[in-house]
């Protein structure tokens, strides 16, 4: 919106900068609009805070199952609460971060005031003082991070090597008692596989800001479950995070047009 393709950059010659407002550029075809010699720019440090927070939140909420427990308490039909109704504590649980960059970063400082025993899977290994400051453990396989995390929390951007990154093998690695949180991008998990494996309590539950495609088509087996958040890609529906983007977004596009360092480049 708009969809950026070779017919709309051939009819804008002099077209210098794309500046995109968020921090996913898997939308646009970056080769192709290089190629015409255009720029891209992204806003990182406005979706930072707002995105880690909505981590938090959907980790929070599936653990004590908020939102069952919400239903439970307006509905017409409750005549007592039950008192078998269980959920997951977070304190004290590990929690495993699958991306490390800032948001993921942000999300490991926010989990460190609950106790959590943070382990994180990334690219490239952080700095050493910057994993003592937030207590993380590097774990170099993906596996490792799988089998031992309470809870397991994508940040990855979306690119060829992350699409269904979390697969039937991966879901199967996870603990029964373990929960899935995507606040990336939907096509990071194979989404076939995960209703399978919450059919099947292969894990037991899961908590998604993103899916593919958004919305879902509304007869979709994910939105029969009741073991599952889904809510609609709200990481940086903030009004600060909104104002900062657009803030954002035009100090990269100044930038450009005034042949000055790119805050914010792609």
């Amino acid at each position: 919106r708009p969809t950026i393709d070779r017919e709309l950059l051939e009819s804008l010659p002099n077209l210098k900068v794309i500046g995109n407002s968020g921090v996913g550029v898997d939308h646009l075809d970056l080769k192709m609009i290089s190629d015409f010699g255009v720029k891209v720019t992204n806003t990182p440090h406005a979706v930072a805070d707002p995105t880690a927070d909505i981590g938090m939140a959907l980790m929070l909420a599936s653990a004590r199952r908020l939102v069952e427990g919400c239903q439970t308490a307006v509905s017409p039909d409750t005549k007592y609460f039950a008192v078998d109704w269980l959920g997951v504590e977070v304190t004290r649980a590990t929690l495993g971060i699958i991306g490390m960059g800032s948001i993921g970063y942000k999300v490991a400082q926010r989990a460190r005031a609950f106790d959590m025993r943070i382990l994180y899977h990334n690219r490239n290994r952080r700095r050493k003082e910057e994993e003592e400051a937030v207590g993380a453990h590097y774990c170099e396989k993906m596996e490792d991070l799988l089998q031992q995390a309470d809870f397991v929390m994508l940040v990855v951007n979306l690119t060829p090597e992350t699409h269904k990154l979390i697969g039937k093998k991966e879901l199967g690695l996870m603990k029964p008692t373990a929960t899935l949180i995507n606040i990336s991008r939907g096509a990071v998990i194979d989404q076939d596989a995960l209703v399978e494996a919450l059919q099947n309590k292969v894990i037991r539950a899961a908590a998604l800001d993103v899916t593919y495609p958004e919305p879902l088509p509304r007869d979709h087996p994910l939105l029969k479950l009741n073991n599952i958040i889904i809510t609609p890609h709200i990481g940086t529906a903030t009004v600060q995070a909104m104002r900062m983007m657009a803030e954002e977004a035009i100090a990269n596009m100044l930038a450009v047009l005034n042949g000055q360092p790119i805050p914010s480049e792609v």
